[in-house]
């Protein structure tokens, strides 16, 4: 499979992203290629208010089954009630963990509006969820055993990858 080059993709989703920033917009991560993606387009966008993220493996509805561990603490230094959040994750797949996402963003305050941002829809969608701001969508799904990954080097340069399941 030819995939696009991540580090294009990221440079998209600033230009897709910056006429929508507000001065108070809160962009947080999910971990962990989302919070990298996310720290890249804060420092780009040069958004002041300060960076979070969240490891929502604790609020999947499959956390059981998929034996799942929470590996990081979700961090949220600024209060959201009431402001613009663009939620970042790497690639969108079933809609779960951006479910997951929302549902503890939640337990932080009630934004305004939270908007997704990811470089990859890989489709196959298992929730009515999509994107606002998406670098590439691919055209068509890939199958449910393989999986699209995001890597960053020492570098900060990103790089997708596939890998069966």
């Amino acid at each position: 499979m030819n995939l696009p080059d991540a580090n294009l993709l990221r440079d998209q989703l600033v230009e897709l992203i910056r006429p929508h920033l507000k001065p108070d917009t809160v962009f947080i991560g999910i971990h962990s290629g989302g919070a990298w993606v996310a720290e890249y387009l804060h420092q780009k966008l040069g958004v002041t208010t300060p960076l979070g993220t969240l490891d929502a493996a604790f609020y999947r509805d499959d956390y059981a089954s998929r034996g799942l561990h929470k590996s990081r603490k979700s961090h949220i230094p600024v209060d959201i009630a009431g402001r613009d959040v663009i939620l970042v994750d790497d690639v969108l797949y079933s809609g779960r963990t951006t479910r997951a996402a929302l549902n503890e963003l939640f337990d932080y305050g009630r934004p305004a509006r939270v908007d997704l941002a990811v470089l990859v829809d890989r489709g196959g969608r298992q929730l009515p969820i999509a994107a606002r701001f998406c670098a590439h969508t691919l055209a068509e799904p890939l199958a449910d055993d393989v999986h699209l990954r995001l890597t960053r080097d020492e570098q900060g340069h990103f790089s997708l990858g596939v890998e069966n399941a």
